[in-house]
């Protein structure tokens, strides 16, 4: 049995991340999550769940989609000290090869800076891109990477390997 406060916050511009944290609320049913949108919360909402996980779609050239974007100034100042956070992000990756996933990094380089704990770590195999703020020092993106634009196909079995390995981070 795993215990504890389970959250998924996300923004959605154009529904696909909607579409994806939907799946994981689903395929995550055990955890019972509160599924949020960054549009709605406020900081104590990040505070109150003992495992987060975060959904951000990168938003033209690199940048946070609206919500976020307009919620990051509280972000940056919450201490997530304690916190295991996961990371799912959508990018384009032929479209956008120079910034592809680049809000996973965004996200990523504040909550460690305020004492957090990335878990879900993604492979950056079979992805073609040039660069990304996304992919940690250990050469793996910060967490789940999807390009529902280009490789669809490719969506619910990458989310259900990432979702299997984060089942075995939280028992």
């Amino acid at each position: 049995m795993i215990n504890g406060n389970f959250g998924l916050i996300y923004s959605s511009y154009t529904g696909l991340t909607f579409d994806i944290a939907t799946t994981i609320d689903k395929q995550l049913d055990v955890l019972n999550l509160e599924v949020l949108e960054v549009s709605s919360i406020n900081s104590s909402d990040f505070l109150r769940f003992d495992f987060l996980i975060l959904g951000v779609p990168t938003w033209f050239v690199g940048e946070l989609e609206p919500d976020w974007d307009d919620y990051f100034p509280d972000f940056e100042k919450i201490d997530f000290t304690g916190k295991d956070i996961a990371i799912f992000g959508l990018g384009d990756q032929y479209g956008y090869p120079d910034n592809f996933v680049d809000g996973i990094g965004i996200l990523a380089e504040v909550i460690i800076k305020n004492g957090g704990n990335i878990i879900g770590y993604w492979p950056n195999k079979g992805y073609d891109f040039n660069k990304s703020i996304g992919l940690a020092p250990n050469g793996m993106f910060y967490g789940l990477a999807l390009d529902e634009d280009n490789e669809p196909e490719l969506t619910d079995e990458r989310i259900k390997y990432w979702i299997e390995g984060l089942l075995k981070f939280l028992k």
